[in-house]
Formats: structure tokens, sequence, C-alpha cells
């Protein structure tokens, strides 16, 4: 059974997408720490804080672009269809 994608709700998708992005940052935060902690350079700690605030940045940056692929993506789907999936029902 083929199933069609015709909207995606923005709003809704954009707060999911957010939160996986705010997940994916901490890995920065984990590589950011170090840097601010045993570094004696001033340069490469200011980029170690940089990389401590990357979830709050990656979680913005996420938001606004999703927005405006979901958008896209409706106004596509209206005139070109939406993207198809196949199903089956299990028991």
């Amino acid at each position: 059974m083929k199933k069609q994608v015709i909207a995606i709700s923005v709003l809704q998708s954009s707060k999911i997408t957010t939160a996986l992005y705010v997940l994916m940052g901490f890995v920065y935060t984990l590589i950011g720490i170090p840097m601010i902690v045993f570094s004696s350079s001033t340069q490469v700690r200011i980029i170690g804080a940089l990389y401590v605030f990357m979830p709050i940045i990656m979680g913005v940056i996420g938001f606004l672009f999703f927005v405006i692929f979901a958008a896209i993506y409706n106004l596509l789907a209206k005139r070109l269809g939406g993207i198809e999936v196949e199903i089956k029902n299990i028991d």
C-alpha cells in the first residue's frame, strides 16, 4: 500500500528537529570543555567557549533551516506531489 506525504507540519516538525540538533550539539560541548580547561592559549579558549555554546547555536540554526525546508516542501508538494512511502500492515 502506497501513502504520500502531502504536507509537513512546520512548527511541530521544527520543534523535533531542534531537539535533535541540540542533543547532537552536546558532542561539541564535550570537545570544548577540555579546550577551555587545559589550554594556555586565549584563542583556543575562545574556540572552546564557542564549542560549549554549540547546542544552542545548532538548535537555533536547525530550527530556522527546517522551517524553511518544511515551507518549501509544502509548496512543492502541492505542485509535484509529496514523497511516497510504501507501508504494510503487520498483525
